[in-house]
């Protein structure tokens, strides 16, 4: 983000703070670089020179960031005598200088205040201006002039450093992130808001990564902020930069990575890869919280932030109205969860193998997020209100006249019925009408009066509720039944009909006069939402032979038809109408689509499926409507 004439900017930078350079006529300094982001990089400008000496860097990027060391070694940045500190101050000149050493604006003025470093040269305090305040003394590390030069150096003559895929693997289990998430890690990019593009075809080539796990990766470190990437990667590199480039070059910077991480977030439990692979697959998923942090919760519900304690948010006031919030945002995160959780349960459930570590940990997530619904200081967004209800009055009458208290006033009106807080903003220029939003009690909710005037008041965005009824729900209880009660067989799946419905497997065998691989083939075909082959095959432990031996018989047997769609991933469907869908939802048979609850519009399928039964379960009535003469056809 900063501008082109960054690079200069910090020569005039570290010039007028070492007083070999003078500001033109009618300038009192160096001016501000770029946006004025560049002074958390001062004692961290190790994480640069990782980036520069990376072997998946691109060349122009590599370019400009040995630019940038080379400027950076010839400043007080990176002079370990200098003395630096960085403040606030008021805005009353951009620079001041003297024989003591200096003090710059790095910043445009906000609110007449604005960030400034200092450097002193002397004993005596350096020239000041505008009330500095909240001074922060500037630790130093990596990263002094020869150290920067050495690596320059080292880089031109020798090109990047090595790439190890054992090192990777070491980070990984050091810190428990994923494949791909470690081999960023390695070079140095650890998420974030990426101001590069993403890597090209040939740096994910280096890293071994597809375009799907190199975003996956992106999006498992992506809640890092900016300062924690600097401070991650300040002081992994060596004191000698060359050690990169010897055989355990690779190992060593993995396990200074490896250390610092830990220091920071902990060693977590490291998810099996076709387990990551699996849930990243599906990208509503990403949309809130990305897979890898998804599966860690289910792998440790006991000790994971989100799960293992209660949170008490309370709410405040911003732009446009009301907004729930607590400390270190942990109800947005909770809140967010939950949202993952609504698609990542049936999965977890239905597509992962018994035995799997995320699986396994299903019941007791399951648990944990209930006790956690049950705490009487939680707030959950309720959803939004149908038009009539926008007016204090309709409000007032609905909920009654309390207002909700908490521990900062609100000026906007609210009414509090002890389970639905309702708060309305006042028109404003910005927002024209009046904006309602609700929050409800979720350990407040249930099957009295005032759930039910919560569920006929907010008629949209109730994707919350939803899942709290959802984890409270018989089919959670059911599913948590199946799983906890190891009723499949280890690396056995509950889309397998042969293994989680047997019984209803036979009677299809003695109904359609066919084997025991094609009944349970058209099991699957009839209630699994995307039968594709690649799933099948994995599932039921099919080569593609076999697979084809059952397709054929039930194309023999009328019950299903061969042909060719669009993005089905297979090549027998059953007969009847056919539903396209868009990106990320799937086309399906529209009788399948009536029986799974996939919301259509006209030939379009609209929603995913409504989860009301177990695979066992479905398996058994979709072949109960076969039976009956309803199926399809």
């Amino acid at each position: 983000m900063w501008n082109w004439n960054v690079l200069a900017g910090v020569e005039r930078v570290g010039g007028y703070l070492a007083g070999t350079w003078d500001p033109p006529t009618g300038e009192d300094g160096p001016g501000i670089i770029g946006d004025g982001s560049w002074p958390p990089v001062i004692g961290r400008v190790g994480a640069i020179a990782l980036r520069a000496a990376a072997p998946a860097t691109g060349t122009e990027h590599r370019e400009a960031l040995l630019a940038f060391l080379e400027n950076w070694a010839g400043t007080p940045m990176a002079d370990p005598s200098a003395r630096l500190r960085t403040g606030v101050a008021r805005a009353d000149a951009k620079a001041v200088r003297d024989e003591h050493g200096a003090t710059i604006a790095t910043t445009w003025p906000h609110d007449g205040r604005c960030a400034v470093v200092q450097v002193r040269t002397g004993d005596a305090d350096p020239p000041e201006f505008g009330e500095p305040a909240d001074w922060v003394e500037v630790a130093r590390g990596w990263g002094d002039a020869a150290q920067l030069r050495r690596l320059i150096a080292l880089v031109r003559e020798r090109g990047p450093m090595p790439w190890d895929p054992a090192a990777v693997r070491l980070l990984g289990a050091e810190t428990g992130v994923s494949r791909a998430a470690a081999a960023l890690l390695s070079i140095g990019d650890a998420g974030g808001i990426r101001t590069v593009p993403p890597l090209d075809p040939e740096q994910r080539a280096v890293l071994g990564l597809s375009t799907a796990e190199a975003d996956a990766g992106y999006d498992e470190l992506r809640r890092l902020t900016e300062l924690e990437r600097l401070e991650l990667f300040a002081h992994v590199l060596p004191e000698d930069p060359a050690e990169l480039w010897e055989p355990t070059g690779p190992g060593v910077l993995a396990a200074r990575i490896a250390a610092a991480w830990q220091a920071r977030f902990g060693r977590a439990r490291q998810v099996p890869e076709e387990t990551l692979a699996v849930l990243a697959e599906h990208p509503r998923l990403t949309l809130h919280t990305p897979a890898a942090h998804v599966c860690a919760a289910f792998m440790a519900p006991e000790t994971h932030p989100l799960t293992a304690r209660d949170h008490d948010p309370w709410l405040a006031e911003g732009l446009g109205g009301t907004y729930s919030t607590s400390e270190e945002q942990g109800v947005r995160w909770f809140q967010e969860f939950l949202f993952a959780l609504a698609v990542a349960l049936p999965i977890v459930y239905a597509e992962l193998p018994a035995g799997d570590p995320v699986r396994a940990g299903l019941p007791a997530t399951v648990a944990a997020l209930r006790a956690r619904l049950d705490h009487p200081g939680l707030l959950l967004s309720g959803g939004y209100t149908a038009r009539h209800h926008e007016s204090a009055d309709e409000l007032r009458a609905l909920f009654g006249e309390r207002p909700y208290v908490g521990p900062i006033p609100l000026t906007t009106a609210s009414f509090d019925d002890g389970l639905s807080i309702a708060t309305i903003a006042e028109p404003s220029e910005k927002y024209p009408h009046p904006f309602v939003r609700m929050y409800f009690r979720p350990a407040r909710y249930g099957v009295d009066e005032r759930s039910a005037l919560l569920r006929q008041v907010t008629s949209g965005d109730a994707h919350v509720r939803n899942t709290v009824d959802m984890l409270r729900g018989d089919w959670c209880a059911r599913v948590v039944e199946r799983v906890a009660g190891d009723a499949l067989p280890v690396g056995g799946y509950e889309g397998n009909p042969a293994l989680s419905a047997p019984e209803t497997v036979a009677r299809v065998e003695k109904a359609l006069g066919v084997e025991a691989d094609a009944a349970a083939l058209y099991l699957q075909l009839l209630a699994i939402e995307r039968p594709s082959d690649r799933r099948i095959r994995l599932w039921n432990g099919w080569n593609a032979a076999r697979h084809r031996e059952a397709a054929a018989a039930l194309v023999a047997a009328g019950v299903v038809v061969a042909d060719k769609r669009a993005r089905a991933g297979r090549g027998i469907f059953l007969p009847g109408d056919w539903a396209k869908a868009r990106k990320p939802l799937w086309p399906i048979e529209v009788w399948k689509a009536n029986l799974l609850g996939v919301r259509r519009i006209g030939d379009q399928v609209w929603e995913e499926q409504v989860w009301r039964l177990t695979l066992p379960e479905l398996f058994a009535h979709a072949w109960d409507l076969v039976e009956r003469g309803e199926g399809p056809g």
